[in-house]
């Protein structure tokens, strides 16, 4: 597998799947979950909405992985995962790396071979900088998987340097 790290919008990454960093609603948010229903359009929330009327009645679990459409945007799939939100009072680390071997899980199930992921629970949900990136390249390398081509997608310079050090440290 490629590993690779790209600065920018995720949005316009062209590859087979996109990685939303969504809310166990899966019903639209802000931060990556906004962005994604925003530039991807109407077939992606009806997609998630289909999933909570059908087999997620109670929202998708932090460290799972679900696929919809991507609608409009220039992918073929939308994975969406719930990672958690970061506390001293508790180790989620494990759920953060199994959000990310669950996108990766279905990723294959669909058969995407090439993944764009943002940094999971980095945003909102406060999760150290430095750690997201370390923990986003240590699952996707350590993964057993048919993808072929992983993109890191930075929002901003210091995402960017942050999955520059975990990369190169790996």
């Amino acid at each position: 597998m490629r590993v690779s790290i790209v600065e920018g919008d995720i949005t316009g990454v062209r590859v087979d799947a996109i990685v939303n960093a969504a809310n166990s609603s899966l019903l639209g948010g802000g931060g990556v979950d906004g962005a994604i229903h925003l530039a991807g359009g109407p077939e992606i929330l009806a997609a998630c909405r289909e999933l909570r009327a059908t087999t997620l009645p109670a929202g998708l679990p932090p460290g799972q992985a679900v696929a919809t459409t991507a609608g409009r945007l220039p992918a073929r799939w939308v994975i969406h995962t719930v990672g958690p939100v970061y506390t001293t009072r508790e180790d989620r680390r494990p759920t953060l790396l199994a959000a990310y071997v669950s996108c990766l899980r279905v990723a294959d199930e669909v058969g995407a071979r090439s993944v764009a992921f943002p940094l999971l629970s980095a945003g909102a949900y406060g999760w150290p900088l430095e750690d997201a990136a370390a923990a986003a390249v240590e699952a996707v390398k350590g993964a057993t998987t048919a993808v072929e081509d992983v993109r890191l997608v930075a929002f901003g310079a210091r995402a960017r340097a942050a999955l520059d050090d975990a990369l190169s440290a790996s």
